[in-house]
């Protein structure tokens, strides 16, 4: 009789944590997916229902204008393939050094109700000159060890 028990806990047991690590895994896909978009893919979606998503892009020099005290921004990202496809983003926060117009930047958040602006909360600068230098550098200090 006993051995019957045990084997009724360690089913129970079992499909209570198959149970609950499927919520888990469903609720993380669902609630905290961030989409990751060029420009053109974000203006070719319903933007409405897109929640959160991370854009990337350069910062146009046409419409930049930066807060007083680098503390948020507003300008226009554009597609690095489809100069012509272009977001609105608006931004709150402290500003990278390296934030100016030409600059590669990854912006997180979600977009406005009208889904005319996308609102940020991060946003991260990529600069690919410091790294294009130290690329070359270890290129030619391999070239010369070869």
């Amino acid at each position: 009789m006993a051995k019957k028990s045990n084997k009724t806990v360690y089913a129970v047991a079992l499909v209570l944590f198959l149970g609950g690590l499927s919520y888990l895994i469903f609720s993380g896909l669902t609630q905290d997916s961030v989409y990751f978009l060029n420009v053109t893919e974000a203006l070719a979606q319903d933007r409405a229902e897109i929640g959160n998503a991370r854009l990337f892009g350069k910062v146009s020099p046409t419409g930049l204008t930066i807060a007083d005290g680098k503390l948020g921004a507003d300008f226009d990202l554009v597609d690095k393939l489809a100069h012509d496809k272009t977001l609105r983003v608006e931004y709150k926060g402290a500003l990278p050094d390296t934030f100016k117009s030409d600059v590669e930047v990854i912006v997180e958040g979600r977009f406005s109700p009208d889904g005319q602006v996308f609102l940020a909360r991060t946003l991260v600068t990529k600069c690919p000159s410091k790294y294009e230098e130290k690329s070359k550098q270890m290129d030619a200090q391999q070239g010369q060890a070869g």
